[in-house]
């Protein structure tokens, strides 16, 4: 008798060939029997007009703190997600000196926008080296598996004290002591290393995080200390690029130590014509294993209420009146005539960027885009739509109803309680179409990342990107080409599985961890983002729920059953190098 068996789904197992009824035996952790099974279960799930999936393997996400004090992880476990990667953007909690504490969580906050008091509230500190982290992460039981790299940032900050974020350049002996303590995480269990080099990552002090200017000599040496291992994925998120020197000793770091690269563009060039995919085609061509990140959508800042950005919110009566009062309270003050003629009378510099006049603070330009910026920000409403028309943005509608965009944007804002919230699609959204995005998807080395679970808790909200990739990409999408579903969950579970070297799951195959998603395909949908108080010490975020997911099973535990938590907990933390399990590469 099999511990569960999963009857008549549809089953779509993560290698990319077609789907086909059938059924899922396990028994402990392990897939036993795909396909006919013979027998009965201690449970049986009926899968019958349902999809049967791999579990997702999400490699780009912010849990370093919240894995410490959250069993759940939510929101990613929410969306079908049993193995989360941390420890991205060369942020993170680890190493670090007794008197640090504070300096990473100012940088993770000014960094990801992770609230600094649930951060303190939350975090215990019962480590100060790399290998003692992964001890305090292995000790926690959770529901979904968690990996993570070694930070650039904790690292630099460690070997460097103050100095770390300064023009100071290392001496070759510091750099040295950097990639020991790199090679010291790898070696106990970090799945690589990551870092930043953009400037949009700065700490709540404005100042760039640390290695963001580093030279390539530190770059290459911190890198070249996982040579010889059998594991260690290059993470790194820059605005350059394609650039000739950044791009230089990347391919050469590539090329000696035959380990992974997955690189992260934060440029707006990254986005116009071609260079994001000529990146991944040079990589393929030359065999190189560099593999762009790609989201299944623009980055998207939450305008509102229950944000922490609106176009209102640095007007002189907003700030005086109405900021600190409960939104209740907020929406009763903003719906009074007065109150409304006053605000749209002022002045602020996201107003004038608002109304097509420009932003006079460059830092400010640079986060909001393109002028007339009501022209690209969108109510999202009960039923979010990603990829709306020029018509359906807040200047659209105030066209269509012969008002002023504020005029628009004012009363859209005070609706529904308050609760309404915008999206603002950033960078690659000038044609109103994802055409840029559905042909980097779909290049073999381009990786599906970048949902930022844990990040950016007061204005972004994208933990949700696989329910919204399957929703949108291979069942709504209007504006143009979808893809096959197949091909969606192979991206989604066994290419990012496999470029963390974790041959052990991303797909129901016999051997393989049970981590499977039962999901009602027709029913599966994303709500509104919604603001909760959920921190430790109340800390607010945004999150999005989804309806259609029956069940999610994690080691062949169901922890998830229409969205409810059951309380099981198999979790655990994954140490690089240790997985043994091969399989033959997936279909392209």
């Amino acid at each position: 008798m099999r511990d569960l068996i999963i009857r008549g789904g549809t089953i779509v197992d993560g290698s990319g060939g077609e789907p086909f009824v059938g059924d899922v035996a396990i028994d402990g952790d392990r897939i036993v029997e795909v396909g006919e099974v013979a027998g009965e279960g201690r449970r049986e799930i009926d899968a019958s007009g349902q999809i049967v999936t791999p579990g997702w393997v999400d490699i780009h996400t912010h849990y370093d703190g919240q894995a410490t004090w959250d069993p759940l992880l939510a929101p990613s476990s929410w969306h079908g997600v049993t193995t989360a990667i941390m420890g991205n953007c060369g942020v993170g909690f680890a190493p670090v000196r007794p008197d640090a504490h504070n300096f990473l969580i100012e940088l993770m906050e000014g960094v990801e926008d992770i609230p600094g008091i649930a951060l303190h509230e939350g975090i215990d500190w019962k480590w100060e080296t790399f290998p003692q982290y992964l001890d305090a992460l292995e000790a926690k039981p959770r529901a979904i598996d968690i990996g993570t790299h070694v930070p650039h940032a904790p690292v630099r900050a460690y070997v460097l004290g103050d100095r770390c974020n300064t023009d100071y350049e290392p001496n070759e002996a510091e750099i040295a002591q950097m990639a020991a303590l790199v090679r010291e995480g790898v070696e106990a269990g970090a799945l690589g290393f990551s870092t930043s080099r953009t400037l949009l990552h700065k700490d709540l002090k404005g100042v760039h995080m640390p290695g963001t200017f580093a030279g390539s000599d530190e770059m290459l040496a911190l890198g070249l200390s996982m040579k010889g291992l059998k594991h260690g994925v290059f993470e790194m998120v820059s605005d350059h690029l394609g650039d000739d020197d950044e791009w230089m000793w990347v391919k050469g770091f590539a090329q000696e130590t035959g380990l992974p690269v997955t690189l992260v563009a934060t440029s707006a060039g990254a986005y116009e014509g071609n260079k994001m995919y000529n990146i991944a085609e040079e990589s393929r061509r030359h065999g190189m294993d560099i593999r762009p990140q790609i989201a299944g959508r623009p980055t998207g800042i939450l305008h509102g209420l229950t944000s922490n950005f609106h176009v209102f919110i640095a007007s002189p009566t907003f700030k005086a009146k109405i900021a600190q009062l409960p939104l209740e309270d907020r929406v009763a003050e903003m719906k009074k005539p007065e109150v409304r003629a006053a605000l749209l009378a002022e002045d602020s510099p996201l107003i004038r960027a608002a109304i097509g006049e420009g932003a006079t603070d460059a830092a400010l330009a640079t986060a909001l885009g393109p002028a007339s910026l009501l022209w690209r920000i969108f109510p999202l409403g009960e039923q979010p739509d990603y990829e709306p028309d020029r018509e359906g943005s807040v200047a659209g509608l105030a066209e269509a109803a012969g008002v002023t965009p504020l005029e628009m944007m004012y009363d859209l804002l005070v609706r529904e309680g308050g609760r309404e919230l915008f999206y603002q699609p950033l960078g690659g959204y000038v044609t109103y179409n994802f055409d840029f995005f559905r042909k980097n998807m779909q290049h073999p080395n381009v990786l599906f990342g970048l949902s930022d679970g844990g990040a950016h808790c007061g204005v972004i909200a994208d933990a949700g990107m696989p329910t919204f990739i399957l929703t949108h990409w291979a069942r709504d999408r209007s504006k143009g080409d979808r893809f096959p579903l197949e091909f969606l969950v192979r991206k989604l579970s066994s290419d990012t599985a496999r470029a963390y070297g974790l041959n052990d799951r991303g797909q129901l195959k016999p051997g393989l961890l049970a981590d499977v998603n039962v999901i009602d395909f027709d029913r599966l949908r994303l709500f509104r983002p919604e603001a909760v108080n959920d921190l430790p010490a109340g800390g607010k975020r945004l999150v999005q729920r989804a309806d259609g997911y029956r069940y999610t099973i994690k080691s062949g535990q169901v922890t998830f059953e229409d969205g409810k938590s059951t309380g099981a907990l198999p979790g655990r933390l994954v140490r690089g190098g240790r997985e043994a399990v091969i399989l033959p590469m997936a279909a392209e």
